[in-house]
């Protein structure tokens, strides 16, 4: 990225653009001017640069489809639609937007173009401004784009409100149906988790406790928190869009868990250090799992592999990539480093991982598949660290269904991208809410992510204790006990693409959240000192760094308060 972008990117951190135009109140003449606004035809009506668009069925906002735009290289994505507009009229513009750096405008509308843009945000967000056209202006382009070297963003339901222009518009929206399958898919002491089918035609849905509306949320799934716990709650949903709201469904009700914090685990220690194993050599150090070093706590084991039958994986030790590394050394050198206290996990998904869990067969799949895993190399527990999409609802199902195979000594990790954890309506972060009580630790990866939004606010850029403290703080905040939160880093400058810091930074960030020192700019509200620990790509990467990560993390994670 050149200077001149850099030095906009930081521009636009501190503040939202400019916005011109008059704001107001749209009137019952008036229609949306843009076609296909909802994205149900596909990119009809819409002109993405260098084929930076498509349509996805997920994430939604409503209907059945939305747009993705994928920055690459000197292209920001950017798709357009040209409206036809009256002279000398207001128009409102708005659109959700969701994923990476998301903008909205309008350009030649006669007087002063608009443009607004929110950075990453990990679920739904609108963006709305309004312009005015000029005497002789009849016709306006309107966009959405991303941002360069950014993640892709999504986008759905747009409108251009005003008198019609001569163009027409989207049919008016009629009111939904009640959402059919409203089931519990979790509780804690605290929380009930809720899913349901989408609504072909909603936008939105209002999610009802005990007959008093509670919450609204953009997708097919809520987690309702703030209850008490041993104590039964009914709930309902209803759809949302333009035209109104539909019929409550039937209530469903829910018992939440006896009070407790949260997490199964087995003998994880109290304050532990995760690390992944590399079954593949990819340049790093090769190692046998004898040969991990004796600070981590917790080894995942990466990656089993997905199967032929949706859902389920497999895992089989790459023996010649590791230098003819055979299943019985393997399986011997996992239970002796159970016998030195250690847990030994296997690690699902990865940067290339394709495992899917969206149905309630592969739930079943996936629980039975991993199950037998680990009673065939004798694993602990599993790491979900799936980064092409994950279900809240299927994946919740299928933990639970492990969970009651394996027993309470069940070891869960999970290690979202950073991307998603920054909301609680996320799917990664709905999934770990919904498995509280039988959650080990989350260690996001606080790398490979950009600039993000910590729990202030505030934008802060990889590669800082701040990025480090703010970000987590939005867990330790959103419903996660302390002691299911652990920073996940790179070992070394060649473990990941960007975001390595040094031990040092890890050590102070650890030490702003259970102590409330070495703290940069940004400082909690309070201390956490039962937070979890540390996570680290790779054991193999750390070996070839000659151990410098391991030896400086892993002794301050075990000195922890």
């Amino acid at each position: 990225m050149g200077s001149v972008r850099r030095m906009l990117l930081v521009a636009l951190a501190g503040g939202a653009l400019a916005v011109g135009g008059l704001t107001t109140t749209a009137q019952a003449a008036d229609v949306n001017v843009a076609k296909n606004a909802g994205f149900e035809s596909g990119l009809a009506n819409w002109t993405c640069s260098a084929g930076s668009g498509s349509t996805v069925s997920s994430p939604v906002h409503g209907g059945a489809a939305a747009l993705k735009g994928t920055p690459a290289g000197q292209d920001n994505a950017k798709c357009t639609q040209t409206v036809a507009v009256k002279p000398n009229s207001t128009y409102q513009l708005s659109g959700w937007v969701q994923g990476g750096y998301a903008y909205l405008g309008a350009s030649g509308t006669g007087t002063t173009d608009v443009s607004t843009w929110t950075p990453d945000s990990g679920s739904w967000k609108q963006l709305s401004t309004s312009f005015t056209t000029g005497a002789n202006t009849t016709s306006v382009t309107v966009y959405t784009h991303g941002w360069y070297g950014q993640q892709p963003y999504f986008a759905d339901d747009l409108s251009v409100v005003g008198p019609d222009g001569g163009g027409g518009g989207d049919p008016d929206p009629v009111v939904p149906v009640a959402p059919a399958g409203l089931a519990v898919s979790g509780t804690t002491s605290s929380s009930v988790s809720l899913a349901w089918s989408p609504v072909s035609n909603a936008t939105g849905y209002n999610v009802y406790q005990g007959g008093t509306k509670v919450q609204s949320v953009s997708g097919s799934s809520a987690t309702v928190t703030g209850l008490s716990a041993s104590t039964s709650y009914s709930f309902q949903v209803t759809a949302t869009n333009a035209a109104g709201e539909s019929p409550r469904t039937t209530a469903v009700n829910a018992t939440t868990a006896p009070t407790g914090g949260g997490g199964g685990g087995g003998d994880v220690p109290a304050h532990a250090v995760t690390g992944y194993w590399q079954n593949f050599n990819n340049g790093a150090a090769v190692q046998k799992i004898s040969d991990v070093q004796s600070q981590y706590d917790i080894i995942a084991v990466a990656f089993a592999d997905a199967t032929a039958t949706p859902g389920a994986v497999d895992f089989t030790v790459d023996s010649a990539g590791l230098g003819g590394y055979t299943e019985a050394q393997f399986k011997a050198d996992v239970a002796a480093k159970q016998a030195a206290g250690k847990t030994v996990i296997i690690s699902i998904g990865g940067e290339k991982g394709t495992v899917a869990v969206n149905s309630a067969a592969s739930a079943t799949a996936f629980a039975n598949s991993v199950y037998a895993l680990m009673q065939e190399y004798g694993f602990d527990g599993v790491d979900i660290d799936l980064e092409n999409g994950l279900n809240s609802t299927y994946m919740t199902q299928a933990l639970r269904s492990l969970s009651s195979k394996a027993g309470s000594d069940l070891v869960i990790t999970m290690a979202p991208q950073t991307i998603d954890m920054q909301s609680t309506s996320g799917e990664y972060f709905k999934t770990a809410l919904n498995i509280k009580d039988i959650l080990t630790v989350v260690n996001m990866q606080y790398y490979n992510s950009g600039s993000m939004l910590g729990c202030d606010g505030k934008v802060y850029s990889q590669g800082s204790v701040d990025f480090l403290t703010a970000l987590a703080c939005i867990q330790l905040e959103g419903g996660l006990d302390p002691s299911q939160v652990g920073l996940g880093l790179p070992a070394s400058t060649r473990g990941a693409g960007s975001g390595y810091v040094a031990p040092s930074v890890v050590n102070a960030a650890l030490d702003c959240l259970t102590k409330g020192t070495s703290c940069g700019s940004f400082k909690p509200s309070r201390t956490y000192p039962g937070l979890r620990g540390a996570m680290t790509w790779s054991t193999n990467w750390d070996a070839t760094a000659g151990n410098a990560w391991s030896n400086a993390v892993g002794p301050h994670v075990h000195g922890l308060p």
